[in-house]
């Protein structure tokens, strides 16, 4: 066994799944996973949906692994600073840990309103499972519930009070929902869903006053309007969970934490990010450092850091995913394959926009970009290898050696082997997967797309961005 310590900040999906991926590939020293909530690694996205609707409950979160991890978790517990010299990861316990590698993987945190006022326990966020154990209690006290912000949070959670047969105000500042992601067309549909499903939505407006009294929470808007709820929450955004990483020399902070294309966070060796706090160029479409918060990125991206980790610098491969996401609305599925957020203009390619069925391509130029479907899952698959052979990957460096080993058996002593205190632990590794089998699907776009400079059967329609 190895006396090298790979220490994971985060003990969300891309945490796990990073610890997954270093046994995986045989690395059997120790791993040490810190995290700021109690507990086990679980699920977030249902917390927004199926178990606020009462559909799957909280001892279904819990994630399945499929290797023996070895893993000590410390869990509640926060990381405090940094000492990359010292190769050291500071915890508000007063307790440091040294390590050989370090993964970043602290995640994202609610973004807080100014003016809001957050003492009072009817104004809320939904970050974490207390957060949502909090939701769900006042929701069945309430009977009118406003929502701030038209992200996936607050669109997603309209939709379940709806289901829980609330009054809903969403209020937005953008013209449409999900403007940023879907443009104002796109956007433009959504709001219609919500609309008929229900919801009041007061878009292109913002909140200018609050007041609290015994009869609710009382929302003075920009157009002069008002609602009254009682219930509120906060959905404005997420922010990085970087301000244990704030001091740190050569570290560039601002939107997360910057990566090369391999993982690698630039200014430090031997440390790698991944899932939503990491901010990395993906070479496959443009070389603009970005943040991508959806699951399939966490998990996708927390197994290349970690093999980025193991292989060094220099000698791992760029990586270049084509990110996917999804999400469900009054029984809406709407999923996509690509970067959309990149188009410069949408194009339908099948189904009617008014009956909430269809495909829509994104392009930047003549270049496919991206895909949205609402109620359009095989379709939406079906058009993924066009977007993977619009947008061609990178050519790979040949590297260097890593001072990391698969290989068990290894004595090497390494730096946290020489500083942590000697308690007992149990590191192993476990099998490794045979790689998941090429999608069999054909891609409809290709018929579309062909070698044309523009698709022959698409209608452009000028996107708001």
């Amino acid at each position: 066994m190895s006396d090298q310590e790979i220490v994971i900040v985060g003990s969300g999906l891309a945490g796990l799944r990073a610890a997954e991926r270093l046994r995986e590939r045989g690395f059997d020293g120790y791993i040490t996973m810190v995290g700021d909530e109690p507990g086990k690694p679980y699920n977030r996205p249902p917390l927004s949906k199926q178990v606020l609707m009462g559909k799957m409950r909280e001892s279904e979160l819990g994630f399945q692994t499929f290797t023996h991890l070895g893993v000590e978790l410390r869990s509640g517990l926060r990381a405090v600073g940094l000492d990359a010299g010292e190769h050291r990861v500071d915890l508000d316990s007063g307790e440091s840990l040294y390590y050989d590698g370090l993964v970043i993987a602290s995640g994202v945190e609610a973004v807080r309103m100014p003016g809001a006022p957050e003492h009072d326990d009817r104004v809320m966020v939904l970050r974490t499972l207390a957060d949502c154990q909090a939701l769900d209690r006042h929701m069945r006290g309430a009977k009118r519930v406003a929502i701030i912000g038209g992200g996936f949070i607050g669109c997603e959670v309209a939709a379940t009070a709806r289901y829980r047969s609330l009054a809903v105000t969403l209020i937005d500042r953008a013209p449409v929902l999900l403007h940023r992601v879907l443009g104002r067309q796109l956007g433009g549909a959504l709001t219609e869903v919500h609309r008929r499903a229900g919801v009041d939505v007061r878009s292109g407006v913002a909140v200018e006053r609050w007041t609290t009294s015994r009869a609710g929470v009382h929302l003075e808007l920009s157009d002069g309007s008002d609602v009254l709820a009682d219930l509120v929450l906060v959905a404005i955004g997420t922010r990085p969970a970087v301000s244990w990483l704030e001091g740190t020399p050569g570290v560039d902070l601002a939107d997360g934490v910057l990566c090369d294309e391999t993982c690698h966070v630039v200014g430090l060796n031997h440390v790698v990010a991944a899932g939503d706090v990491a901010r990395w160029p993906n070479l496959r479409f443009d070389r603009a450092p970005r943040r991508v918060e959806h699951w399939i990125n966490a998990v996708e991206m927390a197994r290349a850091a970690a093999d980025s980790l193991l292989d060094g610098r220099a000698k791992t491969q760029p990586f270049t995913p084509v990110p996917r996401f999804w999400s469900e609305q009054h029984g809406i599925k709407i999923q996509s394959v690509g970067m959309p957020v990149l188009g410069e203009r949408i194009a339908l390619v099948e189904g009617d926009v008014a009956k909430q069925s269809f495909v829509a391509a994104y392009l930047r130029g003549p270049r496919l970009v991206g895909v949205i479907g609402f109620n359009s899952a095989r379709s939406v698959l079906d058009c993924a290898p066009a977007v993977e052979a619009a947008n061609t990957e990178p050519i790979p460096e040949a590297g260097a050696i890593s001072p990391f080993r698969a290989a068990s058996g290894s004595r090497h002593q390494g730096i946290a082997a020489r500083e942590r205190a000697r308690l007992p632990r149990t590191g192993s590794s476990g099998p490794a997967l045979p790689a998941p089998a090429a999608s069999p699907h054909r891609s409809r776009l290709a018929s579309y797309y062909g070698d044309s400079a523009a698709p022959h059967r698409w209608e452009p329609v000028a996107r708001s961005v």
